[in-house]
């Protein structure tokens, strides 16, 4: 599976595929404009197989009907919607266009690094994620806010992609090749993948300072 969108502020580029000799993926993704903004989320349902698709999608659902609350918020929305579920882990960024900002948080392990465009193959940012279960147990949940530039780039990746790709980044430049090359090179085959790119636009503002 590959897709290609655009919201306001943001444009971005998803590679996936559930694991070999399954028909639906327990990874899921939502890109989602709000007033001002713009959500990024990643979902990995717990295993594979339908019971983690439902998860996910269960997940994404309620993260896209006011993705613009903030990040615990969210996070504690889905806590109680999986609660019945087989649960999941899940990495969410949220875009800020007045502050030219983006806060991300992460429970479990779904990886994410923020790659500079005035920076080429700099050591991107990379969140800190935190133990935990969605629907099950949550840790603490304390997002953390980094300054966004025109052009960096926000990588958001299952743990059915092989973290080594981050050392790859780089060497190629266009951000729908990049994520295509990273799930065709790095996917493992004992689970589902995905890989999604997002790119702050927000018509070439930046920051008036860096916090």
């Amino acid at each position: 599976m590959t897709a290609v969108g655009d919201a306001p502020l943001v444009e971005y580029w998803v590679a996936g595929r559930p694991i070999p000799g399954e028909a639906e993926s327990g990874d899921a993704y939502l890109v989602a404009p709000f007033p001002g903004g713009a959500l990024a989320a990643v979902v990995d349902g717990l295993g594979h197989g339908p019971r983690a698709h439902d998860a996910a999608v269960l997940a994404i659902d309620t993260l896209a009907q006011q993705p613009g609350d903030p990040l615990p918020v969210l996070m504690q929305r889905c806590h109680h919607a999986l609660k019945t579920s087989r649960g999941a882990v899940m990495t969410l960024a949220s875009f800020n266009a007045a502050h030219c900002t983006m806060s991300w948080l992460a429970v479990g392990n779904v990886d994410a690094f923020l790659l500079r465009a005035a920076a080429p193959g700099a050591k991107p940012a990379a969140i800190v994620p935190r133990g935990g279960i969605v629907g099950d147990r949550l840790p603490p949940l304390n997002p953390v806010t980094l300054p966004v530039y025109p052009g960096d780039l926000l990588l958001l990746a299952t743990d059915g992609i092989a973290t080594a790709f981050i050392r790859e980044i780089g060497a190629l430049l266009q951000p729908r090749q990049l994520v295509n090359h990273i799930l065709t090179q790095h996917a493992k085959s004992t689970d589902d993948a995905l890989i999604v790119g997002v790119q702050w636009i927000n018509g070439n503002k930046a920051p008036a300072a860096v916090p």
